[in-house]
């Protein structure tokens, strides 16, 4: 017999459960559907909220070919044979034959590659789906080509209307004496996850009294019956992007307290401690920045210690890394300062390097001026000498903004006596 998942798995919008945003009246993915025409999109979202269910469901209502490939045991040759496959029978619809990729994320960048050509003219339309931040996971020109939509977990409500559903309409269950008495189990063990909640029913039901008597269910037959934490019942089932938004904030909050029950949700919800370790480097970086250098020094320690030591040893630096960054005055100036400069480059262009600052390796550069007029900081008192370091029409920009700390005070300090109070003309005189 089949699992209660796949018995349960819904073949079309009006029988599918949450991600309203998407498929609700006004949703993004229901009225493309309603057009007749879907373009190449990438699923974003914790397991078991409908993903391969919901690309399924657009093939059948487009009634086009649909094919299907696991990046887990998929290779570029497979890829290729599914693309020559669609090829062939392009032009029987409007709409292209449908490519579904699970866990894309997981594909290889030559695997990713060998899909561009593909999606860009059209023999498929791509539907991927992932656990992982797309951003992270997708090559760009992948990523360029298609939309990406984030799937949430599950609302209490929807997993109570599944469960309904489940209990009313599944022959199965309904020839069997079910008293349900509670829910809050079945609702915490499954942590928003559509097939953990069935799967955990079909457990519940495989150890049903013989005959006909009732099986209650009920939090304490919930509890019994699974025997672990519901935190490490699936690894996968933890909303790791969820929870590792609140330990940066909470990091970014100065709360070490909050940032170590977050860590402690990770390290018991199976996350990868070297995502956590990258997390914890970007927020050192970004939100402590100059106000304490030293944190990134030390969070990079910890990132290289988790690689050493392994699990379950490489959470103790992780520990060390987080009170760390989450005591440490805060600054993110050098971060703005950054994006600004990002900002002017995109709005000026290539504005031409000054001459004293280019460098003259020929005759003929020395002659057109290059390199000529700059000043060398080791040769003057203090290493250093005023001169213009931006291009002429950038003179007077100022992108760095100290910020209220010990630290940049200090260095801001130093700015303001080497260079003045103004800087209008470019030099900082």
């Amino acid at each position: 017999m089949k699992p209660l998942a796949e018995r349960l798995r819904p073949t079309s919008l009006a029988d599918y459960i949450g991600q309203r945003h998407l498929v609700g009246e006004q949703g993004v993915l229901r009225r493309m559907l309603d057009t007749g025409r879907v373009a190449s999109f990438i699923l974003w979202g914790p397991p078991g909220v409908g993903k391969t269910t919901l690309a399924k469901i657009v093939a059948t209502q487009l009634d086009v070919p649909f094919y299907t490939l696991s990046a887990i045991n998929a290779g570029v040759k497979d890829v290729r044979d599914v693309i020559e496959s669609a090829r062939k029978g392009r032009f029987f619809s409007q709409q292209s034959p449908i490519l579904f990729i699970d866990e894309i994320h997981r594909f290889s960048k030559s695997q990713q590659d060998s899909l561009l050509a593909a999606v860009e003219q059209g023999v498929v339309t791509l539907i991927g789906a992932t656990t992982e931040n797309p951003s992270f996971e997708v090559i760009r020109p992948l990523l360029s080509r298609c939309q990406v939509y984030v799937l949430k977990s599950l609302g209490k409500e929807e997993l109570l209307q599944l469960l309904d559903r489940a209990l009313t309409t599944d022959e199965t269950l309904k020839a069997m004496n079910i008293e349900l008495r509670e829910t809050d189990a079945l609702l915490r063990y499954s942590g928003g996850d559509a097939r953990k909640l069935l799967n955990i029913l079909d457990l519940l039901c495989a150890a049903a009294p013989e005959g006909n008597a009732p099986l209650v269910i009920d939090n304490t037959t919930v509890s019994q019956r699974l025997q672990q934490n519901p935190l490490a019942y699936d690894k996968d089932g933890e909303m790791h992007y969820d929870i590792i938004s609140a330990y940066i904030k909470s990091l970014r909050g100065s709360d070490p307290d909050a940032a170590l029950y977050w860590l402690a949700r990770m390290i018991e919800g199976g996350e990868d401690p070297k995502f956590i370790a990258r997390r914890l480097l970007i927020s050192a970086a970004e939100d402590v920045g100059l106000a304490n250098p030293n944190a990134l020094l030390l969070a990079n320690a910890a990132f290289e210690a988790v690689q050493k030591l392994g699990w379950p040893e490489g959470r103790i630096p992780l520990f060390e890394a987080t009170v760390y960054v989450a005591t440490s005055p805060k600054s993110n100036s050098a971060y703005l300062a950054g994006d600004a400069a990002l900002a002017l480059v995109r709005k000026t262009g290539n504005a031409p390097v000054p001459l004293h600052l280019r460098n003259a390796p020929t005759k003929l550069m020395k002659e057109l001026g290059y390199a000529d007029g700059y000043i060398y900081p080791h040769d003057y008192s203090g290493h250093f000498h005023r001169q213009q370091y931006l291009p002429d029409e950038l003179q007077g920009t100022r992108l760095w903004e100290p910020a209220d700390n010990p630290a940049e005070q200090r260095h801001a300090d130093r700015m303001r006596a080497l260079w003045g109070n103004h800087e209008d003309d470019g030099s900082k005189a």
